[in-house]
């Protein structure tokens, strides 16, 4: 067992390669289908899927749209003329014998994105943003000796996002695959189902000593679908690594796989060369020519991104992890409840925003279960939030109408909550008449005596007796100053 303080000594280098599916309605070069979640095998696919002799490829306009969007959300540069290229390699989910992929001139270069973590920030390097079809899917049923082919994936339009090797730990990396996600999906250029493997991550990381000139040998982990997966196997390859430097072993240059249930890595294939690949130059595609014009219409239709919401929301109060939280719910279930906060805090100011931020992270994500995606309006936020601030409402009380008003076509939150008998009792003649009736019961007269004796905490008892009274309507702040009013304290 390596001793711990040795991984002190080490420190890994880390790429990530992204392949993000881009949500078009065909696929890249053909019109079938791009839907392929819950199709039966070889449904949707087209002649040119399959590699027919005869079929040629005809690129998708909305594919090349995404892709200067994705370029956008990159900060990268959008080449004025692009192409593609042929990668040479034989698989069976692979007909054509070669990936229409781009090599030598990608229509998204050079870029850079700031990445949050924790109270930091630091920078990762895009190196390019590639676009390319999917192959198709093995599948290797138990107890046989044969595998199946489903070609649904073939063609696929993906663009496959190439970092440098900007990140030095674990968590760098799941911060940047969080990252990366949230301007994709912000962006609205995927779907983002992790599940469905809308995004996958390929890890690069090599090993070497602190302060050492070369970085040592890189293994790449492929298709990594989780952003804990993408953190979990950048620890276990580190700790590889290393225990077999320490051990005076070589590292091999290799693609390896993520077992999850072990949380370890396997080795897949030995990869001697970065690039073992034979491409040529696509002969069927003319080259992709983008102007000035084109992107400025792209960049002006571009949702609002991670980093501008941000700042929104930090106007407003909202805290650095609340905002993460609300920025990973709506990615994840398409809603806008950003937008909403945002809205609520411009019209009502930053107390309304703040106390619609609290409510959806901390009540209303509850609700996601039972299928309720339509939060309160800003307004019946702003009502809500001004009725528990005249005491009309308690805090719980408030949440609770949001919650009853959530997903329905119902206006007025003093309505719900008079009908649900939620609306606090704040006249101050009621409510000494009920405190009166309380002192006045000699079951308490103990408990008045203690407190008049100096033991002020069983006044919360006496509170208590008032809203039984109220049947749970007195302003319990109101009760509590008209009851130290009567027993003549402080």
């Amino acid at each position: 067992m390596i001793d711990r303080a040795i991984f002190d000594q080490y420190e890994p280098t880390i790429g990530i390669e992204c392949h993000v599916q881009l949500k078009t309605r065909t696929k890249l070069f053909s019109g079938a289908d791009n839907n392929a979640r819950e199709a039966a095998p070889n449904t949707t696919v087209s002649p040119l899927c399959f590699g027919l002799p005869g079929t040629l490829p005809v690129l998708n306009k909305e594919a090349v749209t995404l892709a200067i969007r994705a370029g956008i959300a990159l900060n990268a540069k959008i080449a004025p003329i692009s192409s593609f290229d042929r990668k040479h390699y034989f698989y069976p989910d692979l007909p054509k014998g070669y990936q229409i992929t781009q090599l030598a001139r990608p229509t998204v270069g050079e870029g850079a994105i700031d990445v949050p973590l924790k109270d930091r920030t630091f920078t990762v390097r895009i190196t390019r943003a590639h676009i390319e079809e999917d192959a198709g899917k093995l599948t290797h049923p138990d107890s046989t000796d044969y595998s199946l082919v489903d070609l649904n994936r073939a063609g696929t339009p993906l663009i496959e996002i190439v970092s440098e090797a900007d990140m030095h730990s674990p968590e760098e990396a799941k911060a940047y695959a969080q990252e990366l996600y949230l301007l994709m999906t912000f962006a609205d250029v995927t779907e983002g189902n992790l599940y469905h493997g809308n995004m996958r991550f390929d890890v690069n990381i090599s090993v070497a000593k602190k302060g050492a000139s070369e970085w040592g040998t890189r293994a790449e982990v492929k298709n990594l679908n989780s952003f804990k997966s993408v953190e979990r196997a950048a620890e276990y390859e580190f700790r590889r690594q290393v225990e077999l430097l320490e051990k005076g072993e070589r590292v091999i240059q290799e693609t390896r796989g993520w077992h999850d249930a072990t949380q370890k890595t396997f080795s897949q294939r030995s990869k001697e060369n970065a690039h073992d690949y034979r491409y040529f130059p696509e002969p069927d595609l003319p080259p992709i020519e983008i102007t000035s014009d084109q992107i400025a219409v792209i960049a002006k239709r571009t949702p609002q991104l991670p980093p501008t919401l941000r700042a929104q929301l930090g106007e407003f109060g909202v805290e650095l992890q609340q905002v993460h939280t609300l920025l990973m719910n709506d990615a994840a279930n398409q809603t806008k409840h950003v937008e909403l906060i945002l809205v609520a805090g411009k019209a009502f100011g930053k107390e309304v925003a703040l106390f619609a931020a609290n409510f959806i992270i901390n009540r209303f994500s509850a609700l996601a279960s039972e299928q309720i995606v339509d939060a309160p309006t800003a307004e019946q936020f702003a009502e809500a939030f001004a009725l528990r601030s005249q005491g009309t409402l308690s805090s719980n009380a408030a949440d609770n109408v949001l919650i009853e008003i959530s997903g329905k076509n119902t206006d007025s939150v003093k309505n719900v909550a008079e009908q649900l008998g939620l609306l606090q009792e704040n006249d101050l003649g009621t409510l000494e008449k009920i405190a009166d009736d309380v002192l006045n019961d000699p079951a308490y007269a103990k408990a008045i005596a203690d407190i008049r004796a100096g033991e002020q905490k069983i006044l919360g008892f006496l509170v208590g007796q008032v809203m039984k009274r109220s049947q749970g309507k007195a302003n319990p702040s109101l009760a509590n100053q008209v009851l130290k009013q009567r027993l003549d304290i402080s």
